[in-house]
């Protein structure tokens, strides 16, 4: 980070620490350190082959998890910077925040929901706690990335408390409670500033760039996009600035000056928030009952109508619907048939197994599954469904 720390911001220097104690780099902070371990997981490079809204394989150009988790790291570090906060506090956060999902985008992380119901359930956010604390396997002396208690607090909660203070903890997810040091997340407490700031990062990103891929597919026209509030304003502008440049950089400039415009009110909005609070370290942040990293209410509410828009005219469009249903099919086609014959599993994770159709076996099913990419998930479907090519 660049400049004066700000009192709110988390402090490397001040870790709570690792849960395998380990001597601190010569040469990074703690922060640092846990940054460069997520890019240099298994996990985080098979985002490259995992669904945006398109899956993987549909074209060259389109978003995958990886493209997006560098876009929201990329507009992490510039608010943290604005802010004066650790910038690779909210970068790491950033780039571990979908580690958890499974092949197919959330219409995968749907299959998985459904047939893991009776096995204690499916939740991305509680699968990438599973990722960097036991199923990224790289060191000698302990499983999972040992990442700092800042970064495993600021990956699970970023998006807000998971729970109220005295709630039973049954009702979360499997996979969280998994984690054998999980209550010392404090879950029913907010985030860190550098942690919401990955979340509203997260929101900057896929709302404008789902728009470009839309644009781009031919799935959304610029028509319906002039209508929007907000969106409709930008496009405006920039073709009146700019009236004889093409389609493709009109949707370049639009874009760019969208981010532009999310990024400014958040952090003035942020700012406003941070000094109404009084917040003067991290902790008191933690303790706040709202966050305050947010967008502005008007800017909230042009989102909201921009997100209807988004879910009707794209999401829900045939074709994307197409691709969603088949990869939600493969995923249940999966799971019944690794569940019903663990045989089936790679020797790794049909080690883990205990007979057909029980919850041991389900979960190491489940991980297996949440860990593979859109490619290797169809192929492992034709593998075990396909006859074609046995000649």
């Amino acid at each position: 980070m660049t400049g004066q720390r700000a009192p709110y911001a988390c402090d490397p220097a001040k870790t709570r620490g690792r849960f395998h104690p380990q001597p601190e780099s010569a040469m990074r902070t703690a922060f640092q350190r846990d940054r460069d371990r997520i890019i240099h997981s298994t996990a985080f490079r098979r985002l490259k082959e995992k669904t945006q809204v398109f899956v993987a394989h549909e074209g060259d150009h389109y978003r995958t998890r990886l493209t997006h988790s560098l876009e929201v790291a990329q507009i992490a570090r510039t608010l943290a910077r604005a802010l004066h906060v650790d910038e690779d506090l909210a970068e790491a956060t950033a780039l571990a925040h979908d580690l958890g999902h499974p092949p197919f985008g959330h219409s995968g992380e749907d299959g998985l929901a459904e047939v893991m119901e009776p096995f204690g359930g499916f939740d991305h956010n509680a699968q990438t706690l599973r990722v960097i604390t036991a199923l990224e396997r790289r060191y000698p002396e302990f499983d999972g990335l040992n990442l700092a208690w800042e970064t495993l607090e600021g990956v699970v909660k970023h998006n807000g408390p998971l729970m109220d203070a005295g709630d039973d903890p049954a009702r979360l997810p499997w996979g969280f409670t998994d984690y054998p040091d999980w209550r010392a997340l404090e879950l029913h407490t907010h985030s860190g500033v550098e942690a919401q700031i990955a979340a509203l990062s997260d929101d900057i990103a896929y709302n404008n760039h789902d728009i470009d891929d839309g644009l781009r597919a031919g799935i959304l026209q610029l028509d319906e996009v002039l209508e929007l509030p907000l969106v409709g304003d930008v496009f405006r502008r920039c073709r009146e600035r700019h009236p004889t440049i093409s389609r493709s950089i009109l949707i370049h400039e639009a874009v760019r000056e969208m981010i532009g415009l999310m990024v400014g009110d958040v952090l003035e909005e942020t700012k406003r928030r941070l000094a109404a609070s009084g917040a003067d370290s991290p902790e008191a942040v933690r303790a706040l009952d709202h966050p305050v990293v947010s967008f502005s209410a008007d800017m909230t509410e042009s989102l909201a109508e921009v997100r209807r828009f988004l879910y009707a005219r794209m999401y829900l469009q045939y074709k994307v619907k197409r691709m969603k249903e088949k990869g939600k099919r493969i995923v249940r086609d999966l799971f019944s048939a690794f569940l019903d014959d663990p045989g089936l599993l790679p020797d790794e994770f049909a080690a883990r197994c205990e007979g057909a159709g029980g919850t041991v076996t389900a979960r190491a099913v489940c991980d297996y599954i949440a860990g593979m990419t859109d490619r290797y998930a169809i192929d492992e479907h034709r593998r075990l469904f396909h006859v074609e090519g046995w000649r």
